[in-house]
């Protein structure tokens, strides 16, 4: 029995089907690049505009922080001012009231001193007040005047003592210079031993408590021969 054929084995294309079939590969091959150039353009060009957003956001971000950061001391500059003042205003209050205070301790203390010392100084002279009584006493009293007298010189030369302990010093300005800041002139009057401008007489001693003049001397002035 002979073999059958298949009409569609070993058919050899000729030469129009192979350039056809080359052309439309070529075309396929075209059409696929033609679409891989588009994708990927339009890849490109969402990648493009995703980076422009990207860069306007981080602008956005960036103006926000700027903002942020100007704003930011502004209000921390204020905050430490307000600090600053309500520590000032209480230190001047607390130095207010340590100056009030001091005040019058100082004035307590003073006062205090002052007390201490007019109390030494009455005391001191509680005595030679206790010496004149002894010598104007009755049974004390000297016929003899010279005795007296010199009883008197005691007690006067213990209460001068008190005095000058005190700090308390005579101003005697007989013969010199006349001084308006240590004398008052009652008068001038003439004088041959006496250069014009000195004191002649001196009508009341003056007192100064160490370089403080308590009062000055009364004196006459010379005018001259």
């Amino acid at each position: 029995m002979a073999e059958e054929k298949n009409p569609e084995q070993n058919v050899e294309p000729n030469d129009a089907e192979r350039a056809q079939f080359e052309q439309d590969v070529l075309k396929a091959a075209q059409d696929a690049m033609n679409l891989e150039a588009e994708a990927s353009k339009d890849e490109s060009a969402k990648s493009a505009e995703a980076a422009a957003d990207a860069k306007a956001d981080n602008a956005t971000a960036a103006k926000d922080e700027e903002k942020a950061e100007e704003q930011a001391p502004t209000e921390s500059a204020e905050d430490v001012l307000k600090a600053e003042l309500a520590a000032a205003n209480d230190r001047t209050l607390r130095l207010m009231a340590e100056f009030d205070n001091f005040r019058r301790r100082s004035a307590k203390e003073q006062l205090e001193l002052i007390e201490t010392a007019n109390g030494k100084l009455l005391e001191k002279l509680s005595e030679v007040q206790d010496n004149f009584e002894r010598a104007f006493a009755a049974e004390n009293k000297a016929k003899d005047l010279e005795a007296f007298e010199k009883g008197m010189q005691m007690i006067y030369n213990q209460f001068a003592k008190v005095l000058t302990d005190a700090g308390l010093e005579q101003i005697d300005p007989t013969g010199k210079e006349f001084d308006p800041n240590l004398h008052e002139a009652l008068m001038q009057q003439p004088s041959e031993t006496i250069p014009e401008g000195h004191v002649v007489t001196v009508f009341q001693k003056g007192y100064k408590l160490k370089n403080k003049i308590l009062k000055t001397a009364k004196v006459i002035v010379s005018s001259g021969k």
